[in-house]
C-alpha cells in the first residue's frame, strides 16, 4: 500500500506543504476562501528546523502499533485497516492530551477543526488525505512538494531506491558534484567508505 515517505535530505524548508495541507482540510478546499473560514484550517504537517536551519517535514507516521491509539482514553483514535491509517474521531475526543504525550514524533495538535463539533477543541493530526485518495488524488503535501522531499509510493520501493542511491554514492570515481541531491550530508561517510575501499591498494 502506498504511503507518504519523507526524504528530509531533500527538504528546502519552503513550507509549501503546510498551507496545502491546511487547505485540503478546509471546508472550501480553496486557499483564498480557507483563510476566511472559522475556525481557520491548520496544517497537519509541520516543518521544523535542524541544527543548520535545514528543513524537516514532520508528520504522523501512522505507527503500528500506534502509541497514540494505545494511550487514547475514550477510544477516539482508531486504525482504518483498509487505508492503514490512524484516524481520530472528533466526536469522541475529550482533549485529554494523552495521545500527544504518547506520540514520539510530536505531530498531534489541539485546536478547533471544521470536521469537529463547533467550538470543541480536539486532537488533530494527519489523516493521509483519505478523502483526496478516495477521489484518486495523492495527499496534498506530496502534490505541492516541488523537491520530492515528500513522495507517495510503496515503502519497499522507496527503501530499495535509497539503498541503491547510497551504494552508488560510495562507488569509486564518483565526484561530489555527481552525488544525488541531498547526499552532500553523507560526504564524511562517503570519504570514510572510500578510504576503506582503498585499503591495501597501491
Amino acid at each position: 500500500m502506498k504511503k507518504v515517505i519523507v526524504h528530509p535530505e531533500r527538504c528546502v524548508g519552503c513550507m509549501q506543504c503546510m498551507p496545502a495541507c491546511a487547505t485540503a482540510h478546509s471546508r472550501s478546499r480553496n486557499l483564498f476562501a480557507a483563510i476566511l473560514e472559522s475556525p481557520v484550517p491548520k496544517p497537519r504537517i509541520h516543518v521544523g528546523a535542524g541544527l543548520y536551519q535545514e528543513g524537516f517535514p514532520n508528520r504522523c507516521r501512522h505507527c503500528d502499533p500506534a502509541p497514540c491509539l494505545l494511550a487514547c482514553l475514550p477510544g477516539a483514535i482508531f486504525r482504518d485497516e483498509e487505508l492503514d491509517t490512524v484516524l481520530i474521531d472528533p466526536d469522541k475526543c475529550i482533549n485529554c492530551a494523552s495521545c500527544a504525550m504518547a506520540c514520539p514524533f510530536g505531530v498531534i495538535r489541539y485546536h478547533e477543526d471544521c470536521h469537529a463539533p463547533p467550538g470543541k477543541v480536539v486532537a488533530v493530526k494527519c489523516d493521509n488525505c483519505f478523502e483526496r485518495q478516495e477521489q484518486g488524488l495523492i495527499p496534498a503535501c506530496v502534490e505541492v512538494c516541488k523537491v520530492n522531499a515528500l513522495t507517495f509510493e510503496e515503502p519497499g520501493e522507496a527503501l530499495k531506491r535509497k539503498t541503491d542511491e547510497v551504494a552508488r554514492s560510495v562507488s569509486l570515481g564518483v565526484s561530489q558534484a555527481e552525488l544525488p541531491a541531498g547526499f552532500a550530508r553523507f560526504a564524511l561517510l562517503i570519504g570514510h567508505k572510500r578510504k576503506e575501499l582503498h585499503v591495501g591498494r597501491p
